[in-house]
C-alpha cells in the first residue's frame, strides 16, 4: 500500500485527505512510477478550489518526476529504473506512487535533477510555447509579462531575455520586484502602487508593445490592451485574480486591430512528438544555462494543504515542489 492525496469534494485546502491507496501492476501502455519529488502549479489550486471542474472523487496534481518500477505490455521505450519525468496529466500527481500513460513520460538527462524536472516542466513548456510559438519573441522586441515573479513568469522572462527581448515584469511587492529583475526583467513595475499602463507608455517613449502575457486576469486584461501597439498581440494564459468579463471585441478593433489568445499546453503537447520536442527545448535552454529554475520553496508531499495556502496569501515565489 502506498499513500495519496484524494478530494471527495471541492473547497479550501482542507478537503485534500491523504490516506492509504493501491496502486496495482501497470496496463497495457502504462508505467508505475514511484516519485521522489511532486511539482506544485497553481491550476492545482484551482482544481482543488473547483473554479476549473475535475472528477470526484479522484486525485490531483498534473506533474512530477521519479523512477520507473515497472511497465506494462507493449511499452519499450521505458524500463525499471529509468529516470523519468511527465506534466499535463492526467491527475493524480500528489501520490507516491502512480499509474501513469507510459507516452506520457520524458526521460531525463544526466543534467537535470529530479527536483528541477518536477519544478520546470509543467512552467517550462508553458513558457516555451509562449515565446516560441504564440507570439515569437525576436531580439529587439519589448515585452510585458505580468506576475513575472511567478513559477511560469520567472521562467518565460528569462526565456525571452534570452532571446534578446527588453522584459517589463508587473509584481505586487518590492521582493518580488528583486527577483523578477534576477529572472532577466529590465523594468520592473509595482502594479499595487504604480499605473503599469503609463508605465509601459512611459518605457517604450509612447511606442507600446508587440505582445502582453497575462496570467493574472480579471486584475489586469482589459487594461493590458492599452500596452499594445496596432496589431499587438494579448496573451492570455490564466486567471489567478478571477475569470475576466466577457469581451466586446470592439475593443480590438478601437485599439488597432489587436490579437487576442486564450492558449493551453495541452494542445501543444498533445501528440508524442509535440512533447519531446517542446521538453527537449526546455531542457536545452536550461543546460546552457540561459533559463535557470528558482526552486523557492519546497514542502513534504504531506504538507500541500500548508502549501495550497500559502500560495493563496502570495507567500510563494518562482517554482515550488513537494519531495516525497
Amino acid at each position: 500500500m502506498t499513500y495519496a492525496f484524494r478530494l471527495t469534494r471541492v473547497g479550501a485546502p482542507e478537503v485534500l485527505n491523504w490516506q492509504q491507496v493501491e496502486v496495482g501492476e501497470p496496463g497495457p501502455g502504462e508505467a508505475r512510477v514511484r516519485h521522489t519529488v511532486v511539482g506544485f502549479n497553481y491550476i492545482d489550486v484551482l482544481q482543488r478550489g473547483g473554479l476549473y471542474p475535475i472528477q470526484i472523487p479522484g486525485g490531483l496534481g498534473l506533474e512530477g518526476a521519479g523512477i520507473v518500477e515497472a511497465v506494462g505490455r507493449d511499452v519499450s521505450e521505458f524500463g525499471r529504473g529509468d529516470r523519468v519525468a511527465y506534466a499535463g496529466g492526467p491527475l493524480g500527481a500528489y501520490a507516491e506512487q502512480r499509474l501513469i500513460p507510459a507516452a506520457h513520460l520524458i526521460k531525463l538527462p544526466d543534467e537535470i535533477s529530479d527536483k528541477q524536472a518536477a519544478a520546470m516542466l509543467l512552467q517550462g513548456m508553458t513558457a516555451q510555447f509562449l515565446v516560441r510559438k504564440t507570439y515569437k519573441v525576436q531580439a529587439g522586441d519589448t515585452i510585458l509579462v505580468h506576475a513575472a515573479a511567478g513559477g511560469v513568469g520567472s521562467i518565460l522572462c528569462q526565456w525571452a531575455k534570452a532571446l534578446g527581448a527588453t522584459v517589463i515584469g508587473t509584481v505586487s511587492s518590492d521582493e518580488k520586484a528583486h527577483i523578477a529583475t534576477q529572472n532577466g526583467c529590465d523594468h520592473a513595475i509595482i502594479y499595487s502602487r504604480e499605473d503599469f499602463v503609463e508605465r509601459v507608455v512611459d518605457i517604450t517613449n509612447g511606442r507600446k508593445l508587440p505582445v502582453v502575457y497575462d496570467s493574472v486576469g480579471k486584475d489586469t486584461f482589459v487594461r493590458s490592451f492599452d500596452c499594445l501597439e496596432p496589431f499587438g498581440v494579448m496573451v492570455l494564459y490564466g486567471q489567478s485574480s478571477g475569470i475576466v468579463d466577457p469581451l466586446e471585441t470592439r475593443i480590438l478593433t478601437e485599439r488597432g486591430s489587436l490579437y487576442l489568445t486564450r492558449p493551453a499546453l495541452w494542445h501543444h503537447v498533445g501528440t508524442r512528438d509535440g512533447l519531446l520536442a517542446s521538453a527537449g527545448e526546455l531542457f536545452d535552454i536550461v543546460r546552457a544555462g540561459g533559463v535557470k529554475i528558482s526552486i523557492n520553496q519546497t514542502y513534504a508531499l504531506k504538507e500541500a494543504p500548508r502549501a495550497h495556502r500559502d500560495v493563496e496569501a502570495r507567500k510563494t515565489t518562482g517554482s515550488t515542489v513537494f519531495t516525497v
